[in-house]
């Protein structure tokens, strides 16, 4: 394997999809949420993304099965007809600097065939929290990022990085013309 592709499962015809994207990262926050609304919403897989910027092991399953390390595309048809969901999630980010932007580029670049104008992604925010932890938004779309400070997010500090795919895809689906919107759940650390 040379570079990240995608493997698509099966064809799916969405209505005014928003992709949402969560990998582990910071406190698993990401992951932790995109998994939840996949397990709540039944959403199905539909598609694979393999990269050789992920790292360089196998999992092994219950019955010995060894599997590549990959990140997998869902999607949920929404009953009132009107922004279906994909998700995105995976075992890993990758391990370069590379890696992120060609994984980031592929994941909207598939996005946009699906007819994807709306990506949300989701990540931790490392703070020592004391009382109940806040939700950080920034966004590429004012729009966007006022429909979440209305629900009682906070607006990202002045000059705070987004590190990874979650922060990449806002810099890069700009460029596709992709209102994106991060949301990042404060956490006290690397573990959930």
């Amino acid at each position: 394997m040379k570079e990240t592709f995608v493997k698509q499962l099966r064809e799916v015809q969405l209505e005014t999809p928003i992709l949402i994207e969560g990998l582990p990262g910071l406190g698993l926050v990401g992951k932790i949420a995109t998994r939840y609304l996949i397990k709540q919403l039944k959403a199905q897989k539909f598609a694979k993304l393999y990269s050789p910027h992920f790292p360089y092991y196998v999992l092994v399953n219950k019955k010995g099965n060894v599997r590549l390390l990959q990140a997998a595309f869902y999607y949920w048809k929404n009953p009132n007809g009107q922004n279906d969901l994909m998700f995105f999630t995976g075992d890993s980010q990758a391990q370069t600097i590379e890696g992120q932007y060609e994984i980031s580029n592929k994941i909207i670049e598939f996005a946009k065939k699906q007819g994807v104008k709306t990506i949300i992604t989701l990540g931790g925010y490392r703070k020592e929290v004391e009382t109940k932890p806040k939700v950080i938004a920034a966004a590429t779309d004012p729009k966007l990022l006022q429909k979440a400070l209305k629900a009682n997010a906070t607006l990202s500090p002045t000059g705070s990085p987004i590190v990874g795919t979650a922060g990449l895809i806002l810099g890069l689906a700009r460029f596709q013309k992709i209102s994106s919107l991060c949301l990042l759940g404060e956490t006290k650390g690397y573990l959930p």
